[in-house]
């Protein structure tokens, strides 16, 4: 951290905002390091900031930040901030008019076509109420299905075996 490494600051806030490593909880602190990290950078540090925000951690609730710092993190390719502004605006726009709907999916689409997982559930979840389309809801899926594929490895298979042995 004193060498202005933005992934360590970044590491040390979120230990600062849970109490951990021995460090006593101070979510204040933690959202100071936070952006320190992220104006060094780091796009992880965007999206802490944007759940910090969105949850009211150490700030003031405020989901327009929240969908801000997500937006930015997520032009850098960070997935969980993608799928975060897909949820924070289906769930700041409960009603789900034609444009926040478009948008809903869009980025749920994007999140799910980069191998999230909770993406492709939620565009089935907002295809089983009419809120996405079928299409929209298939290509997810095949999406998500070929980045599966492409991370694939059979060293990633040696390891899930090791770590699920020692269970």
């Amino acid at each position: 951290a004193l060498k202005k490494d933005p992934e360590a600051i970044n590491f040390l806030g979120e230990k600062y905002c849970h109490g951990r490593l021995g460090l006593q909880k101070d979510t204040r602190k933690a959202v100071e390091m936070l952006t320190e990290a992220a104006g060094l950078g780091s796009i992880d540090a965007l999206f802490n900031l944007g759940a910090a925000h969105e949850d009211g951690v150490g700030v003031q609730q405020d989901e327009a930040k929240a969908v801000e710092f997500y937006a930015k993190a997520a032009m850098q390719g960070h997935v969980l901030s993608r799928y975060s502004l897909g949820f924070t605006l289906g769930k700041k726009e409960g009603n789900y008019g034609r444009a926040v709907r478009l948008s809903v999916v869009r980025h749920f689409m994007i999140s799910a076509k980069m191998g999230h997982k909770d993406s492709v559930e939620a565009i089935k979840t907002m295809f089983s109420t009419g809120f996405a389309t079928k299409e929209q809801y298939v290509d997810a899926l095949k999406g998500y299905q070929e980045s599966v594929e492409e991370t694939k490895s059979h060293y990633r298979d040696e390891a899930k075996a090791y770590f699920d042995s020692r269970k």
